[in-house]
């Protein structure tokens, strides 16, 4: 079984009191937090307690900046993919779930990932969302506005690794709504 990196809808953040109410699943990624989950909780990150294990290393953002941002680059990364049908068909299959699922907050829980190293799970997951992600949408800002087309061209080569997760209503951890 591989380990995954989870992504979900909601229209409130997780908090200890209470089991938040319609959760809709967005996207699994095995073995790694691919570049589009770390764009789409991109803006507004904020650490918060995990839906799914004990320690606080989930990450909820805002999912209109977050899907915005994702779908501004994979026009950018799909400038150079015209010919590539597979990735056409990913651009339109990813954009209609997350039209689908919208909700006013993505949750990313990274406990899977995360664990895979020796380091702390909650120090792994604050420094993500202190560093990792912030420097994701930095690169992403800069090569949609036409000032890093190398990270473009590199995106280009080995898109599936960044952008073809499993979008489903439907992941290993899902919930009753």
């Amino acid at each position: 079984m591989a380990n995954r990196s989870y992504l979900y809808s909601a229209d409130s953040m997780p908090n200890e009191a209470e089991i938040l109410k319609q959760v809709r699943c967005i996207s699994e990624h095995n073995w790694d937090i691919p570049l589009a989950h770390k764009l789409m909780v991109g803006h507004g990150t904020t650490v918060v307690p995990s839906m799914i294990w004990s320690p606080p290393i989930g990450i909820a953002a805002d999912y209109a900046a977050g899907a915005a941002l994702l779908l501004d680059l994979l026009r950018a990364v799909g400038k150079g993919l015209e010919d590539d049908a597979e990735f056409t068909e990913c651009i339109a299959r990813t954009a209609a779930h997350l039209e689908k699922q919208q909700a006013k907050y993505f949750i990313l829980e990274t406990g899977e990932i995360v664990s895979l190293s020796d380091a702390d799970p909650v120090a792994s997951v604050q420094r993500l969302a202190s560093q990792d992600i912030p420097d994701a949408v930095s690169d992403a800002e800069a090569a949609i506005a036409g000032q890093n087309d190398d990270w473009l061209a590199s995106l280009r080569t080995d898109w599936e690794k960044h952008f073809a997760s499993f979008y489903s209503e439907a992941l290993y951890f899902s919930f009753p709504n």
